[in-house]
């Protein structure tokens, strides 16, 4: 596959919750920290192996530990979408709003916070429930200090919220187990953001 045609299914492929405002609870649904990150998707595939943005744009020079961990992961090839959590200032994100190129000077992080596996070892799981891609992203991921699952908070949605409030993060991520990944806006992701 070519470096381009992935770019383009990165960038068009991605889903995104619908933001509520107040915190609920549902049977079936789970929920997850919500990173102060950028979202990118980790790839490894034929021979792309990186980060992309959501805005197509890759960052694969600007953080080479994490790119090394990435290629480590023991899959043949995968897709990965998550968040990418910054020590420094000098964020991806405020780059594409300069339109300043990023160069390959490497850049302090911390983490990729993976949330979602689209494609594994040639397999597309977008069709699969969220609880079976899930499991596949555990497994790829297990034992990995730069690389890891989204948090999951209590599986009572008012008690997660309470959880996300004392830990400092942006608010929670709910979602329905069983949805399937599918691109654009959706209400099967709900984000609910700390007001403060």
């Amino acid at each position: 596959m070519a470096t381009l045609s992935l770019t383009r299914r990165v960038a068009l492929g991605l889903m995104y919750p619908t933001e509520i405002a107040t915190p609920f609870h549902l049977d079936g649904w789970v929920y997850e920290e919500k990173v102060d990150g950028y979202r990118m998707a980790a790839v490894k595939v034929d021979n792309c192996l990186g980060l992309i943005s959501r805005h197509g744009t890759h960052y694969t020079g600007r953080f080479p530990e994490l790119v090394a961990a990435i290629g480590a992961l023991e899959a043949d090839t995968f897709i990965l979408d998550g968040e990418l959590a910054m020590h420094d200032r000098a964020s991806p994100a405020s780059l594409e709003r300069s339109g300043e190129r990023p160069s390959n000077e490497p850049t302090s992080l911390s983490v990729y916070i993976a949330f979602d596996v689209l494609e594994l070892d040639g397999r597309d799981l977008r069709t699969e429930p969220l609880k079976a891609r899930r499991l596949a992203l555990e497994e790829l991921t297990a034992g990995r200090e730069l690389i890891s699952p989204a948090r999951r908070l209590s599986s009572n949605g008012l008690r997660a919220w309470a959880q996300a409030l004392r830990s400092g993060c942006e608010g929670l991520v709910a979602k329905d187990q069983e949805s399937p990944y599918v691109p654009g806006r959706t209400r099967r992701w709900l984000n609910v953001k700390r007001s403060d």
